[in-house]
């Protein structure tokens, strides 16, 4: 591999973990506050941080005629349809499930971009992706019942449409990393996400007071993870096929597991910690060693 995609890999490495603490964060969050101000508040932070630094950003912000669908489809799909689903769906599950629906994501990804961007996978890629998803589902299964998931089936749906909307989301950044940089798509879904939940944050119930913990939890959110998690996806997806950067997904229930034991003091049996290491195989064999695709690459979508 080349030094671009090394670079590509770590950031992807990088990505998975922030978002793998994210779940944890922002269920600490939807406990305490309405699920929309958490998810306005976090846009809001995010796209204040971008307006600091716009200045040197907008030097990478070329549009090109007609892109306006594909960059307004992209910040609809992620951060407003994704944030609406994934917000609502921790209100029923555990952060732990909502990770293991996750798993998902790269197989639909895979399928998606077959027909619509012509990639395509080896058979080891594909039994990759098989094995990580089997060990997300041991994880899971193998997890103790708490009352952190009042409603795990809604809540696993819920989930299961942000990882739909997602899907549309990666087709549609790997197709505009061509002709604007990472960080460039990075501020629009969060100017885009800041106007679109307003209106839903002011109809919703704000708390009289929060914790300090729970302030902490939105900054970290709104830079950390928004800034931070996102750029780094969006720098990835310029050099790696998308079903390749959306592999690494499966690595979120185990770095969610990692975090909820640091965190909230939660414990692993022996054979939650061998599905870990399963998915961590599944996720290197899904990993393709040849060059990228060529930048030739048609849309992620048509019309």
């Amino acid at each position: 591999m080349d030094k671009s995609t090394i670079r590509a890999h770590l950031a992807l490495l990088l990505a998975m973990l922030l978002w793998g603490s994210s779940f944890i964060a922002l269920k600490v969050a939807v406990n305490e506050m309405s699920p929309m101000v958490v998810v306005f508040v976090r846009m809001a932070i995010g796209a204040t941080a971008f307006l600091v630094v716009w200045p040197w950003l907008r030097h990478g912000f070329n549009y090109q005629p007609g892109d306006w669908k594909y960059l307004l489809g992209m910040a609809f799909f992620e951060p407003c349809l994704y944030f609406l689903f994934e917000s609502q769906a921790l209100l029923y599950t555990s952060a732990g499930q909502a990770g293991m629906v996750t798993s998902m994501l790269p197989l639909m990804v895979a399928i998606a971009a077959f027909f619509f961007l012509g990639e395509r996978n080896t058979l080891k890629q594909w039994i990759g992706f098989g094995v990580a998803v089997a060990g997300v589902l041991w994880m899971s299964l193998t997890g103790e019942d708490s009352d952190q998931a009042p409603n795990a089936l809604l809540g696993n749906f819920l989930e299961f449409m942000a990882m739909v909307t997602a899907v549309g989301y990666t087709l549609l950044v790997k197709h505009l990393t061509k002709r604007y940089s990472a960080f460039v798509l990075t501020a629009l879904q969060s100017f885009v996400g800041t106007v679109f939940f307003l209106p839903l944050a002011l109809m919703s119930e704000w708390p009289a007071q929060i914790s300090l913990w729970s302030v902490g939890t939105l900054i970290y959110l709104g830079l950390v993870i928004t800034l931070g998690a996102y750029g780094l996806y969006n720098y990835s997806l310029a050099h790696v096929k998308a079903s390749t950067a959306a592999g690494y997904t499966n690595l979120l229930p185990a770095f969610s597991l990692l975090f909820s034991m640091l965190l909230l003091g939660e414990r692993l049996t022996l054979s939650q910690w061998i599905a870990v290491a399963i998915v961590f195989i599944g996720v290197y064999l899904s990993q393709e060693r040849r060059p990228p695709i060529p930048k030739e690459v048609p849309p992620g979508v048509t019309g």
